[in-house]
């Protein structure tokens, strides 16, 4: 890292970190403005809901299962049935403010090969799923990277994606129709885009704090969100202006019951949350994001009940209420009335019952929040710059749920293309002597040696201690990233030998002694950080140990 790049390296974390205070003052503030109340929130069955949506939230869309192809649900829903069979899905080690928080949600990655996905400083490595035509998927001895099963359930989820990639478009397109028909007719309202002036206000000031904005608070204690919204941007990147391509879909599982430690959402009162509020992360900047929803059926409560009890129940149920009617003189209009009522909190209990995804616009206290029930084989997308402008969470049901979410992640630093090919460029400046069988550095210009330290530090720390600590656990469904990860392991090797070369010059008394400083600044800042950097990883494992050790002994005194 060059010196001015270092400066603003240390620019940059300075004003993350007063972004951070800053967002957190406001966050006291908003809560003291708030005290005892709480912001207002529209559901489907609330007056006004359609035209909130409409005017707030315009860039959310709702699929209802019946819109997915003939088949698709049963094959989606069997594939996830079958990633949590196998242990696919894990709880992953996140790291929130500097603390190191296992997530309450299990997860796994499918899509892309060589693609990965990082959020909360954890980097996810894909299950490769196994579309037609795909090649490198067999391992060094020629044989399918997964079994089966596995590959059955991954292509499913490449075919749901195939469905998302052009639903998602042709939902855009439909709405950017009506949309600019109703900006032509109601030009004079668009700035505010249907919010009040003050709120407008609200949003130009924080939208600032929003492009550093970390995880909320709220999200701490489960460590579930993807707190950093995409850049902010004038126009459609040329990927997303086309045909949308999702390029991994990040698999979830939630089981209410399991997750003991839910918190209650804070602002709305909307009421249990599964995930905190949050922007995904690591996206193109205004590309869109489509979930499929699945709820697993509920246990039956009363497994002794037979059928004929059911109607003996009903039957009683009936008398008493004939009895009521005919002792209490009740009249036809007021026991409408109580049966009017008895079906809206029938309404409103069935609604909580179901899985929702709350939203929100990102610091705004003035417009009323919006929950969206979710039945099972659902699907919702989050196109235009919702996920930049607006929060969303999800909010628990009664029972299990699995959800695909399918995204377009930055993938310019992310593959392992990208990987082997800095490693390339770090190894051309090792020199092997064929005779004497002696290694040398070839090029001491600083700007180099500076480059081959920063990539060394990248193929440590962002891809070998995150696929070693965390990515191999799938290493006994999918064998795909195991060769490459070897390899990449080896050059490790080479580039903590071209560390020891650089040393061994730094110290020798002939190099020229501004060099020598000049390299010695390079190689002391690099070793530096490389310290500070294991002693975190070590850390983070000391985490993890213990953490395994209290879930054996609870498995144990459970057994």
């Amino acid at each position: 890292m060059k010196p001015r790049q270092r400066k603003q390296y240390f620019r940059n974390m300075k004003r993350s970190d007063d972004s951070e205070r800053e967002k957190r003052r406001k966050r006291r503030r908003l809560i003291q403005e708030l005290g005892e109340q709480r912001i207002p929130y529209l559901s489907p069955a609330d007056p006004g809901f359609q035209e909130l949506w409409d005017s707030s939230y315009a860039g959310l869309a709702l699929r209802q299962s019946s819109a997915l192809p003939d088949g698709l649900h049963e094959r989606v829903q069997s594939a996830l049935r079958t990633l949590q069979r196998r242990g696919c899905l894990l709880r992953d080690l996140v790291r929130v403010r500097d603390r190191d928080v296992f997530t309450a949600v299990s997860r796994a990655l499918v899509g892309q090969p060589g693609y990965t996905y990082r959020y909360l400083d954890t980097r996810l490595f894909t299950i490769p799923w196994h579309c037609e035509g795909e090649e490198g998927q067999k391992d060094e001895k020629d044989k399918p990277c997964c079994d089966s099963d596995l590959r059955d359930a991954c292509k499913a989820l490449w075919e749901l994606n195939q469905f998302f990639c052009s639903d998602v478009k042709q939902q855009t397109n439909a709405r950017g129709v009506k949309r600019s028909r109703s900006d032509t007719e109601n030009s004079e309202d668009t700035p505010g885009e249907g919010m009040c002036e003050e709120s407008v206000k609200d949003r130009l000031l924080e939208e600032k704090q929003e492009e550093e904005e970390e995880e909320e608070e709220e999200e701490e204690d489960s460590g579930q969100g993807c707190s950093h919204s995409s850049p902010p941007s004038s126009a459609l990147p040329p990927d997303v202006a086309g045909l949308v391509q999702f390029n991994i879909t990040l698999i979830n599982y939630m089981d209410p019951i399991a997750m003991t430690q839910l918190k209650e959402e804070p602002y709305y009162g909307m009421g249990k949350m599964a995930v905190g509020w949050h922007h995904d992360e690591n996206l193109v900047p205004l590309s869109p994001v489509a979930v499929y929803s699945y709820s697993c059926p509920a246990e039956p409560k009363n497994e002794g009940v037979t059928e004929k009890d059911r109607e003996g129940q009903s039957k009683e149920k009936e008398k008493q209420k004939e009895t009521k009617t005919e002792g209490e003189g009740t009249s036809k209009e007021e026991l409408k009335k109580e049966e009017g009522e008895g079906l809206e909190k029938e309404e409103v209990q069935k609604e909580k019952a179901c899985w929702r995804v709350g939203l929100k616009v990102a610091w705004d206290i003035h417009t009323p929040g919006l929950a969206l029930p979710l039945q099972s084989g659902d699907c919702y997308y989050m196109t235009d710059d919702l996920n930049r402008t607006h929060q969303h969470c999800v909010l628990a049901g009664d029972t299990a749920r699995f959800s695909s979410t399918h995204r377009v992640v930055q993938c310019c630093t992310g593959t392992l293309d990208y990987i082997q090919k800095r490693s390339s460029e770090a190894l051309e400046n090792l020199h092997t002597d064929p005779e004497k069988n002696t290694k040398s550095l070839k090029s001491l210009l600083p700007s180099t040696l500076q480059h081959i330290e920063d990539i060394h530090n990248e193929v440590e720390f962002e891809w070998l201690r995150q696929y070693w600590f965390q990515g191999r656990r799938f290493a006994r469904f999918c064998s795909w990233w195991t060769k490459p990860m070897e390899q990449m392991e080896k050059d490790w090797k080479e580039m903590e030998q071209m560390t020891q070369l650089l040393l061994a010059v730094v110290e020798d008394e002939n190099t020229a002694q501004e060099n020598r400083r000049e390299m010695a600044d390079i190689l002391l800042n690099a070793l530096s950080d490389r310290q500070q950097h294991r002693q975190t990883w070590r850390d983070s494992r000391r985490t993890t140990l213990q953490a395994e050790r209290v879930h054996t002994n609870t498995r144990i005194h459970v057994c």
